[in-house]
């Protein structure tokens, strides 16, 4: 009985391959597969920084504020946010201490900087981000990880389109 080609050569694995893939195989839509890409993935940044009462949303944010005043606007434009739900995010740093916030350029605007103690809450998650970091990538392997983070630039620079 003859046999089809693909049933001889699989050049590309397959759900049945792997169960673990099976169920986000089910699914065409590739905003679930991202999206459970991210749960997965935020979850073990959350884990690993629980020590420095951090979660991954948190650090991202301190981590990327910088040492220069921003403004609100802004910072969301560059994080791929709505202004609302950053500003939101950035209640428990403020009430924190780790962030301070000033009025702007006009009264609507507001800037946030990181505080001192913003400082020393980044330095005591930095290695547990990196330790996250290294899991993540010796599980993936070295190559698959820098192939992933191609593809999510690219498609990122090609859904945001042109800068204005």
């Amino acid at each position: 009985m003859p046999t089809s080609r693909a049933s001889k050569v699989r050049s590309k694995p397959t759900a049945d391959d792997d169960p673990r893939a099976r169920d986000s195989a089910m699914s065409p839509c590739t905003c679930f597969r991202v999206r459970k890409l991210t749960r997965l993935m935020s979850q073990r940044y959350d884990q690993a920084l629980a020590p420095a009462a951090l979660n991954l949303n948190q650090y991202s944010i301190l981590r990327r504020v910088g040492g220069e005043p921003r403004s609100i606007g802004e910072f969301a434009r560059e994080l791929g946010m709505d202004r609302s739900t950053l500003s939101r995010d950035l209640k428990p740093l403020l009430a924190a201490g780790w962030l301070a916030s000033a009025a702007g350029e006009d009264a609507r605007q507001r800037r946030v900087q990181v505080t001192a103690a913003g400082k020393r809450a980044i330095a005591r998650a930095i290695p547990l981000w990196q330790a996250a970091q290294d899991a993540i990538e010796r599980e993936l392997g070295r190559e698959a990880l820098l192939a992933l983070h191609a593809h999510l630039d690219l498609a990122i620079a090609q859904l945001q389109g042109p800068r204005a």
